[in-house]
């Protein structure tokens, strides 16, 4: 109760900020070095404000959702602790635009998602939660290297020093903070922590890897995104995101388990966020972060009602005829699974739809706009398949019958965000965007979202009706198959090669490095070195007699030594 008014409140304010045009930034000075202060600073703008609103919301949804998903469980006081850490967390780096402040946002975000991931205790979940910190890992020292980096210009305040940064300016600073943002929002070639991130409980999927963490990174990157105009780097993160959402839209149509499906539609959608962020609309990035967050939370809580009645099995093709016992759920999934699809008038349809149109009409190259039009084609292809699936046919796993919607506890924060899903859009589209945008685009082109999302709607419906059920028609292009529906293979290069060769070179460098030579010959050996002749200068300090003879007759010898 206390996060919905908190969010009710962040709504009113972020709305009055930016009628009233203001941004308000307040800071704590800590210390300063070398002519650098060390601030904490928050910064409370229209942006930040609404974004936190949404975050709250969703947390107070999943918190009242794991009421009773989690009931039973005999840590569920730690989980309850664990999730409001993480929002927590989570409100840090939204209200930070300072390198400094926002790791502890930064840090907290990927530490407590180690935790949750790893919260039911078997080998998988600690396999994909070591997979799942390591590759955060990389983004955390890319944000410590851009601390580095930014001492030269005198403070750590991006927020004042993103407009100086445009141009050719600074391209190794940049590069990072993209490299932080691809990692936290799972971008190829670090896709692979997401889809293994489901070993998680499904409340925490549905906060922590639909609107909170994997938004991180498209967070920062719109708070940097006047720095990337007019660069490489744009270019570069342009054709990274367009891949991504094409790789994990064409995975998602070759895979069976069904919180692995939503994860890869999660990472779709990321990188529908950033690509259209590479080409310079932060607003519309923003939209979407927002909308996509309300659609995909509900999403996975309908996941969560299926599995939880399924006694715990996440296998697509052990449902089907859900829709007769679980008629409610089944409404929920179809609208967030619509929404996601883009159909007119939900939620997805006015920032999906906005993003499609501005790429269209923006200057991009060939490849780009062909992935786009493939990646927007095979989400729809892959929610009809899934709604194939488990909603349509007959019930396939016939020993469990006592299947019902009768948890209102589980229902009621679905219906909240069923109604988000709906309005949100809309009511989003006005607040963000009250001056029209002009479109202009010719009749085909205008028509060609509508026709991609129908082709591939039929595709996904009859492609696994008329062949994948009842012929092995799948196994003549068995490698072509592995290879697409294996995230093209970068599981197998994340952890089998990569990471142990890594580690080793790690360990040796450690050995080697930390612990060998800057032991011997850095600061420890400096101290050694230091204290041995302090004393030695302190022993010939104390005028004996025996240490003036010794150094005497030393001396002595070495003169005699050369003499002859």
């Amino acid at each position: 109760m206390f996060l919905s008014s908190m969010s009710l409140f962040f709504l009113s304010i972020s709305m009055l900020v930016m009628i009233l045009n203001k941004c308000y930034i307040i800071e704590w000075d800590i210390l300063m070095l070398n002519s650098a202060s060390i601030v904490v600073t928050y910064i409370f703008d229209w942006m930040s404000l609404m974004f936190l609103s949404f975050v709250l919301f969703i947390s107070a949804m999943v918190l009242y959702y794991s009421g009773d998903y989690m009931e039973g469980d005999y840590n569920i006081n730690r989980f309850i602790w664990l999730v409001l850490a993480f929002v927590f967390s989570m409100m840090f780096l939204i209200i930070s635009p300072n390198m400094i402040s926002i790791l502890l946002g930064w840090d907290g975000l990927g530490f407590i998602s180690y935790i949750l991931v790893i919260y039911y205790q078997n080998e998988k979940s600690a396999n994909a939660g070591m997979m799942t910190i390591l590759s955060n890992r990389v983004g955390d020292v890319a944000i410590l290297l851009s601390i580095g980096l930014m001492f030269s210009l005198g403070g750590w305040n991006f927020i004042y020093y993103v407009f100086y940064l445009s141009d050719e300016i600074s391209m190794m600073l940049k590069l990072l903070v993209v490299i932080a943002a691809m990692t936290k929002s799972a971008q190829i070639p670090f896709s692979a922590w997401l889809p293994m991130a489901m070993a998680a409980p499904t409340p925490v999927s549905a906060l922590v890897h639909s609107s909170t963490l994997v938004t991180a990174g498209v967070y920062l990157m719109i708070r940097f995104s006047p720095s990337l105009e007019n660069s490489g780097i744009q270019s570069f993160l342009l054709l990274i995101s367009c891949l991504t959402m094409f790789m994990s839209g064409l995975g998602a149509n070759f895979e069976y388990d069904l919180k692995k499906i939503i994860a890869l539609s999660t990472l779709s959608q990321l990188g529908v966020m950033l690509s259209i962020l590479a080409l310079g609309f932060k607003e519309l990035a923003f939209f979407h972060l927002l909308t996509h967050a309300l659609f995909k939370a509900l999403l996975f809580m309908c996941a969560g009602v299926i599995i939880h009645n399924m006694k715990e099995y996440q296998d697509i093709r052990s449902m089907g005829g859900l829709s007769k016992m679980l008629p409610l759920t089944s409404m929920c999934l179809n609208l967030s699974n619509l929404a996601l699809c883009g159909i007119p008038f939900l939620a997805g349809f006015y920032s999906k739809d906005l993003i499609l149109e501005v790429a269209f009409m923006s200057n991009i190259n060939m490849m780009s706009f062909m992935l786009f039009i493939l990646a927007t084609g095979l989400t729809v292809c892959y929610t009809f398949r899934l709604v194939y699936y488990t909603l349509t046919g007959e019930f396939n796993l016939t020993v469990i019958s006592s299947i019902s919607d009768n948890s209102i506890i589980m229902i009621n924060p679905m219906l909240g965000l069923s109604l988000g899903a709906i309005l949100s859009g809309a009511f989003l589209s006005w607040i963000i965007f009250p001056e029209t945008y002009m479109i202009c685009l010719t009749l085909p082109m205008k028509l060609l979202v509508l026709i991609i999302s129908g082709l591939g709607g039929l595709m996904g419906y009859f492609f696994n009706n008329l062949f994948l059920n009842y012929t092995l028609v799948s196994l003549r292009f068995y490698i072509i198959i592995i290879f697409m529906g294996s995230m093209w293979f970068i599981p197998y290069l994340s952890t089998l090669n990569m990471s142990h060769s890594s580690l080793k070179m790690g360990s040796g460098l450690f050995k080697l490095g930390d612990v060998g030579w800057l032991e011997k010959m850095g600061g420890q050996g400096l101290f050694m070195f230091i204290m041995k002749t302090s004393k030695q200068g302190q022993l010939i300090h104390y005028n004996k007699l025996k240490v003036f003879m010794k150094m005497f007759l030393i001396s002595m010898l070495i003169i005699l030594f050369f003499m002859i």
